[in-house]
This record gives C-alpha cells, structure tokens and sequence, in this order.
C-alpha cells in the first residue's frame, strides 16, 4: 500500500471518529432542550403535564433513533 492510501485510511478513520462524536453530543443537547422545554411547559400548564410527557419521551426516543443512525455511520466509517 502507498503513503497516500494510508494516510487517507486515518483521516477516514479520525473523521468517523468526529463524526460519532458530534452525533452523540448533538443527541444529548436535544434531549436536553427538549427536556427544558417540556418541563417549563409543566410549569406553565400543570393540567396537560400527562400529555406532555408522552410527546416528550416520544421526541427524545426519534432524537435518539437519529443520534444512533448517526454513530453507526461513523463507527462504519472507522471499520470500513
């Protein structure tokens, strides 16, 4: 194998690692606001606190889904 081949394996390699990175980290800043949201919305409105609830998990559970597309693709990246 050439220099170059394997020198653009490693960057391959470091950006699925980045990649992998940021997807979590983004995950994690949206459950957070979306944690922040529901519970000022809580606060305001305690009587829908149930149905605020159920959509708030629903919507963390669809930013996770997306979060673990997103890792899978950069641990592909780091394999392959």
């Amino acid at each position: 194998m050439s220099e170059l081949t394997v020198l653009l394996e490693g960057i391959a390699s470091a950006g699925g690692a980045i990649g992998a990175g940021i997807a979590a980290l983004g995950a994690g800043v949206g459950v957070g606001q979306i944690g922040k949201g529901a519970l000022e919305s809580i606060a305001r409105q305690p009587e829908v606190a149930g149905e605020i609830r159920s959509n708030m998990i629903l919507a963390a559970a669809l930013v996770e889904g997306v979060a673990l597309f997103g890792v899978i693709a950069g641990i592909l990246a780091i394999v392959l």
